[in-house]
């Protein structure tokens, strides 16, 4: 309790170097700031206790930002929009499910029913055969040899048919289209599913094998494809009218008053149409089409016999193609020049699946929830060709490239 240097008892306390200093220690702590011992102890710990209670105050400030950000940064919304979503893709599968069981069960019925009036005839012949032979045992019976011979007459000239079972068997089409329906709608999840992997980890998928994921869930089970090839589709020159201008390498085509094409006897001459220069007789075919918002335009398919000139020369207006077709706002379907009208899509991108084989042309609106367009039914019995359609001068249409 005394100075070292000075044995003087401490009686003062230097804040600037922490030490307790006697009197005469004063004179090298001139310039220090100073104070009685009493002093020093009941301000230092005071000063210190106050620093730590802000600390403290700032701390659980902290504490509380962190807990709302964490708060806010749940990812409970989204888990539950994720989880709807899910649902969504649950409710359309087992609506498929139901679908092909509905087909299977109905065909069931038809075989059960077949059964069941076969069954029914061969009721009615026994009930038949049992009635004559309880007419013979009744004329048997008969004491008057001449009323017995009558009757025994009349009785021999009855004759009654052979009984026949025929064939009756399940619609072997009907069984092989459902199951394959099944098996291809469980190829196309697995693929969206992994298109979705791959998408996010910044991977492509063959955009051809996923064509028809777009409709598998909506057309009938005897229509669905099991594969299909993504088309990189070029523009025919030679069918191309003088006002069509071909251009990015035969994948873009647009109006131009002022052009003028060589003489071909496939160029179309009445209506600013082109044809696209691959044609499919067989196979499944997936291509996809970019057009204006506002374009006035027609994209379908055709036979390559189609007309080059005249009104049957217009896509939809003979036998010979069927497009779908936008003018003054009105969506349209044309074949063999009858009209149906659509409901109106928004999408700036059509996509186009030709079944060669299965009969079909599908239209769908690429990126739309509901995205059919419209499905045409036919024999296909010749090649067909993409083939369009301009209307307006400022129209526009271009050819997507597909990875295949």
């Amino acid at each position: 309790r005394k100075c070292p240097q000075h044995n003087r008892l401490f009686e003062f306390f230097c804040s600037k170097h922490g030490v307790c200093i006697c009197s005469l220690c004063l004179l090298g702590h001139k310039l220090c700031p100073t104070s009685h011992l009493e002093q020093a102890k009941a301000s230092a710990l005071k000063k210190k206790l106050m620093e730590l209670h802000n600390e403290g105050e700032r701390t659980s400030r902290a504490m509380g930002t962190v807990k709302t950000n964490q708060n806010q940064s749940t990812a409970l919304r989204k888990k539950e929009l994720i989880r709807n979503e899910f649902s969504e893709i649950k409710a359309a599968i087992e609506a498929r499910e139901n679908e092909i069981m509905k087909a299977i069960t109905e065909e069931e019925k038809r075989v059960w029913n077949k059964f069941d009036y076969i069954y029914g005839v061969l009721g009615n012949k026994k009930n038949e055969i049992q009635s004559l032979k309880d007419q013979i045992e009744m004329a048997l019976t008969e004491i008057d040899d001449v009323l017995f011979l009558k009757r025994a007459t009349a009785l021999q000239q009855t004759s009654t048919k052979q009984a026949f079972v025929p064939l009756v068997e399940m619609d072997q089409n009907v069984l092989h289209s459902t199951y394959q329906s099944a098996i291809v709608l469980k190829d196309v999840v697995k693929l969206a599913v992994i298109q979705n992997k791959e998408k996010i980890e910044g991977g492509t998928v063959s955009l051809g094998k996923l064509a028809f994921s777009a409709f598998a869930l909506t057309f009938p089970v005897s229509s669905l494809p099991t594969t299909a090839d993504a088309a990189n589709i070029t523009l025919d020159y030679n069918t191309a009218h003088n006002t069509v201008v071909l251009s990015e390498n035969y994948t873009r085509m647009s109006i131009s008053d002022t052009s003028a094409h060589k003489y071909h006897p496939q160029r179309f001459t009445d209506y600013r149409q082109v044809l696209g220069f691959q044609c499919f007789k067989r196979g499944i075919h997936y291509w996809e089409v970019q057009l204006q918002q506002s374009s006035f335009c027609g994209i379908g398919v055709c036979y390559g016999s189609m007309e080059r000139q005249g009104p049957e020369s217009r896509l939809g207006r003979n036998s010979r193609s069927w497009c779908v077709e936008w003018l003054n706002s009105k969506l349209s379907s044309w074949h063999n020049d009858v009209e149906k009208c659509l409901p109106n899509t928004k999408a700036t991108k059509i996509g186009v699946l030709l079944h060669c084989e299965g009969g079909f042309v599908i239209f769908m609106a690429v990126g739309e929830k509901n995205n059919l367009i419209y499905k045409f039914k036919a024999q296909f019995t010749e090649a067909l060709y993409p083939a369009f359609w301009l209307f307006s001068s400022d129209a526009v249409l271009s050819l997507c490239h597909m990875k295949g």
